[in-house]
């Protein structure tokens, strides 16, 4: 399994994603600062890593304090919170880390819990929040490995695998496994420009596993899809709405059109807790703005003209009516999506 990040007795340890495929490099994050450092510069990035990197990072503030008494330490986890979830907007999950954390201290606060036992209880939630990535998202590969075809090529959109959780992946761990049952897939990884995460990333874990892969740039789909080179897409999500719309990496949306133009089934894998049920549509998401840097620059070398404007938002929406299926660890939903998330939220209750 790839190590995406650890924690040690040292601080974080992240696998540094930003060398890749280059180099295998990992950053140690010893305080709170440094681990927020680590999203907002995407040394680790996808949802699911993010979600569990702003749990550690609360965790490892806390565990660092020298508060000496409650009141000391509810401002410093005030402070702490906020400057994590002031990294990256649009990954739920980030905000649900930091929650699960969050919300675990006020317990204990609030309780008056000797600070020592604080540090222990926190610190054991967040390495526990890792191991349930991991479970969780064997379980969701099982529930998607099955509407896959016995054989045919995937297509993927940005990187939704190890490298973007704790381990295994959604959009990819659906893949692990239909291969793992016996089911004959390769993939097709769009670029996913202007980060390059399918060609540096999933390409990279995907070929480290014996996985058959071909890298394609993001204006290649259609020419694939009309030649019946695809037999569905499948991808990760950063936050999904009540209604099932669905924010993932840029370039996103235009690929559900394109599988929905062509006949081919678009799937969305995610853990069910990057459903935000506070939010009812696609619309209210935010939509995390990128440097300009990214576009004008490739390996430190400018490819633009001084002057040019540049726009770079790193997410859009996929609307749901484009979506066949959103495969969570807790089971598959369909259309209409705003009763499917609504009936299993209630049923885990």
């Amino acid at each position: 399994m790839i190590p995406t990040l650890e924690w040690t007795p040292e601080g974080v340890s992240f696998l540094d994603q930003t060398k890749l495929p280059q180099q295998e490099t990992y950053v140690l994050a010893t305080d709170y600062k440094q681990v927020a450092t680590v999203i907002r510069d995407m040394i680790t990035r996808g949802a699911m890593a993010i979600g569990v990197s702003g749990a550690m990072g609360v965790a490892i503030g806390i565990q660092r304090s020298t508060a000496a008494t409650i009141p000391q330490l509810n401002a410093e986890v005030d402070e702490i919170c906020a400057h994590l979830a002031a990294t990256r907007p649009t990954a739920v999950n980030l905000f649900w880390g930091i929650g699960q954390i969050r919300d675990l201290y006020n317990q204990l606060a609030a309780a008056n819990t000797p600070i020592p036992e604080i540090k222990q209880q926190v610190v054991a939630l967040a390495r526990r929040l890792y191991d349930e990535d991991i479970s969780n998202l064997r379980k969701l590969g099982a529930f998607g490995a099955e509407l896959l075809p016995d054989e045919g090529t995937i297509l993927t959109h940005c990187n939704a695998g190890a490298l973007a959780a704790c381990g295994y992946g959604s959009a990819l761990g659906v893949i692990r496994a239909a291969i793992e049952n016996g089911k004959k897939i390769d993939v097709f990884a769009d670029e996913t420009r202007p980060f390059n995460q399918g060609a540096r990333l999933t390409a990279w874990e995907l070929v480290k596993d014996n996985i058959p892969t071909t890298l394609i740039c993001d204006n290649m789909a259609g020419h694939f899809m009309s030649k019946g080179r695809i037999a569905a897409v499948i991808v990760g999500a950063d936050r999904i709405a009540a209604n099932g719309d669905t924010a993932n990496k840029i370039g996103t949306y235009s690929v559900s059109i394109l599988a929905k133009e062509h006949g081919i089934p678009f799937y969305v894998a995610a853990p069910f807790n990057t459903i935000d049920t506070a939010t009812a549509s696609g619309d209210l998401i935010p939509i995390e703005q990128r440097a300009a840097r990214e576009i004008t620059h490739y390996q430190g070398n400018q490819v633009t003209p001084d002057g040019v404007n540049i726009e770079n938002p790193a997410f859009d929406v996929t609307p749901a009516k484009y979506i066949a299926a959103i495969i969570t660890e807790r089971g598959v939903l369909r259309a209409p999506f705003s009763e499917s998330i609504r009936a299993m939220a209630e049923r885990s209750a």
